[in-house]
């Protein structure tokens, strides 16, 4: 059975993604006819000779009109060696949030550039932003190879310079491979194409199946990280006495007879059972929804956090963070908003603003006055009740949290625990 990479599109308006995204569900036999047949009546009504692969993709009225993407897709499509789920997330700077959301999970993100365009502003914003969260493995797809008149030098001033931007990011060169494409044409997407002589490496899917699953190895180097969603107690008379704890598992293992402690309480029990829908398990692998059964009849709710008891990490109530602003109305210091970290919502305050991170020159703006839309920077946060985090740079999952406002529900900020740009050159 083949195994599964997460992976998302990142990159500026017009450079393609639409249409590299509808070529790999093309060229991966992903699509059914009728859709096809659809995409290929619609293109001839737009007086186009081929399909517009990208209409496979464009779902909203509003992006199909426009000629661009607007939301958060999720596509999925198969190779006999691998399956994967890809996130299509928009490239105008107006919708960065998404980007953000989208890549947020991703074990790869393949970041378009146009060959006529080459490293702009967008490109820039969106590499900082993958570093931030830390995505393990990148591929810049330079799309459009065949429309400027010196591909092979094209190609090798933006694989230059773009390698000069991942490594000041803070990503080793084994991590990040540069591809010349034409997703318009199918050049290097599932094949070799003999148009790019210049080229020796693999095509993009090549590439894909060939990036090891557990790229995204850091969730496996702390103990369990169980986060409480819900508390069954289901009153029955074939089940009067059961009480069971729902959600799923962030990080670690969890095995039948571990010893576990519940946070932020510190009470220590083991696990007697760990239920599903089908069954019993003996233990449980990061992803993984479960219900556990503790030995001791203690008190859990939700918003608890059950983890190991050997690397219990110590429940935190102020700390410095990394934020990704996403509001219109810029952050400022003393702002009073809601904090969601894992299962757990409380009020927090958002302190000092410690510096703003300019992604264009990798430099550091020290105690910003605001942090207006798409801004990076790192801030003092205090929250009114403790909260069970790791540092980001361990473990995404545990590390990673949202700010919310309070009035209307919106999400304002992705925030990420300690300063996951500490490999970043700054000022270099």
């Amino acid at each position: 059975m083949s195994d599964l990479l997460r992976l998302a599109t990142a990159g500026s308006v017009d450079d393609g993604k639409s249409t590299l995204v509808g070529r790999l569900l093309y060229d991966t036999k992903s699509v059914l006819a009728d859709q096809i047949d659809a995409v290929t009546r619609a293109s001839v009504d737009k007086g186009l000779a081929t399909p517009d692969l990208s209409l496979l993709v464009d779902g909203l009225r509003a992006e199909r009109e426009q000629g661009i993407t607007i939301d958060v897709a999720y596509r999925y499509f198969a190779t006999p060696q691998r399956s994967f789920v890809l996130a299509d997330t928009p490239g105008h700077v107006q919708y960065t949030r998404n980007t953000v959301s989208g890549a947020s999970t991703a074990q790869l993100v393949i970041l378009l550039v146009d060959a006529r365009k080459g490293v702009i502003e967008q490109t820039r914003r969106h590499a900082a932003v993958m570093a931030l969260l830390g995505v393990p493995k990148l591929v810049l797809a330079v799309n459009k190879i065949d429309l400027v008149d010196d591909p092979a030098g094209v190609f090798e001033r933006i694989r230059t310079e773009f390698g000069e931007l991942a490594t000041k990011l803070g990503w080793a060169a084994e991590d990040v491979v540069e591809i010349p494409v034409s997703a318009l044409h199918g050049d290097n997407v599932a094949s070799r194409s003999a148009n790019t002589p210049y080229y020796t490496g693999p095509s993009l899917i090549e590439h894909l199946e060939s990036v090891p699953a557990d790229a995204d190895a850091r969730r496996h180097e702390v103990g369990l990280r169980f986060p409480v969603q819900y508390v069954i107690r289901p009153r029955t008379a074939e089940y009067p006495d059961y009480r069971g704890y729902a959600g799923q598992v962030a990080a670690g293992v969890v095995k039948k007879g571990d010893e576990v402690v519940v946070l932020p309480s510190g009470t220590r029990t083991t696990v007697e059972r760990i239920d599903t829908p089908n069954g019993e398990l003996l233990s449980a692998q990061p992803g993984r929804s479960v219900t556990l059964i503790l030995a001791d009849d203690v008190d859990v709710s939700r918003g608890d956090t059950i983890t190991a008891a050997v690397d219990a990490p110590e429940p935190i109530d102020s700390f410095d963070a990394t934020l990704c602003w996403l509001g219109d109305k810029p952050l400022k210091p003393g702002a009073r908003l809601l904090l969601k970290h894992g299962t757990r919502t409380t009020q927090a305050i958002v302190g000092a603003l410690i510096e703003r991170f300019d992604e264009q020159n990798l430099a550091a703006d020290p105690n910003p006055e605001s942090l207006a839309l798409n801004d990076i920077g790192r801030v003092s946060v205090r929250v009114a009740d403790p909260i069970v985090a790791d540092d980001y740079s361990v473990n995404r999952h545990t590390g990673s949290f949202l700010l919310i406002d309070p009035a209307g529900g919106n999400t304002l900020a992705a925030g990420l625990v300690g300063d996951p740009l500490t490999a970043v050159e700054v000022g270099a």
